[in-house]
């Protein structure tokens, strides 16, 4: 008998998180793959797809003329998604901001100051871009379980050793994790302003921020990975609505602080989706409806069309 990831979600199989090691990134995705539900251009960007039979990619062809970037990690990437067509940058230049080719500016796995030097050794590849969109977020919170030896200046990142047994509490581990995403936020308006592009930051969706009971498919999927994986047991003390609102009212003032547009994602799809719409592969990733809500959601709310 399969189980429920293996009949609900079989593309997921495709999805290895085998990634390469990088120099100064420490990982990244190979270039050149191309599997039954992605491809990568040379550098291992994701290609994204848009209207007719047209690709964009960092590296690779794309229109010519002007470009908007979606940034970000695993769930920028689209991880869930049945094929390039139904990731969040695809189906904006797809269907909901068609107006200009959307980049898929991304890196799994990545935290916040990751995905700031992705922007630093990549940007002499871009031609000139309209906007960026930086969807982002969640991995420093769950970064923000490990102690301090091992956040270093600029935070932790994944692989960088075990969790340890005792945690900082929910209130501190926001105050470290939104504290380096505006930092690093930060450093992302002096380059967009340089680079003559708007900046934007939206908290990517987390499934118990969005809503607190799951769709039936979405509870088999969580219950079979949390058999084999220790996200209930490490960031239960994370999962909760109230925290996912605190976490977005800091990351929220920073932002204001630096005139920099916020939306929460959460808050959004909360509004936007009714209880029995399956958005999510598990708790970070979406389903191929989860990432066109997404993209319509950001088309709505950041006047992007």
């Amino acid at each position: 008998m399969q189980s429920p990831r293996a009949q609900l979600a079989p593309q997921m199989e495709h999805y290895t998180f085998v990634l390469e090691d990088q120099p100064y990134l420490g990982f990244f995705q190979y270039g050149n793959e191309h599997t039954p539900v992605y491809s990568t251009d040379e550098h291992g960007f994701r290609v994204t797809r848009g209207p007719g039979d047209a690709t964009a990619t960092v590296s690779g062809e794309r229109p010519p003329g002007p470009v908007r970037l979606l940034a970000g990690s695993s769930a920028t990437f689209g991880v869930g998604a049945t094929g390039d067509a139904a990731t969040v940058p695809s189906r904006l230049w797809t269907r909901h901001a068609p107006r200009l080719p959307w980049l898929n500016f991304s890196g799994q796995s990545h935290n916040s100051a990751q995905e700031l030097m992705l922007l630093t050794l990549f940007q002499h590849h871009l031609p000139e871009v309209a906007d960026i969109v930086l969807l982002s977020g969640v991995n420093n919170l769950v970064l923000s379980r490990l102690p301090a030896e091992r956040q270093g200046r600029h935070g932790a990142f994944f692989e960088c050793g075990a969790a340890p047994d005792t945690v900082p509490t929910p209130e501190e581990r926001i105050d470290r994790a939104a504290g380096l995403t505006v930092r690093h936020l930060s450093t992302w308006k002096l380059l967009a302003t340089a680079m003559g592009a708007r900046l934007t930051f939206v908290l990517q969706p987390l499934a118990p921020w969005v809503r607190e009971e799951p769709t039936p498919e979405e509870k088999l999927l969580f219950d079979e990975l949390d058999d084999v994986s220790n996200f209930r047991r490490l960031h239960n003390d994370i999962s909760t609505m109230e925290v996912g609102r605190t976490y977005a009212e800091v990351i929220g003032a920073g932002c204001a602080g630096l005139d920099v547009p916020f939306l929460d994602m959460n808050a959004a799809l909360a509004e936007a989706t009714t209880p029995d719409e399956w958005l999510f592969i598990d708790r970070v990733h979406c389903t191929d409806l989860g990432y066109d809500t997404v993209a319509r959601l950001l088309a709505g709310h950041l006047d992007l069309t």
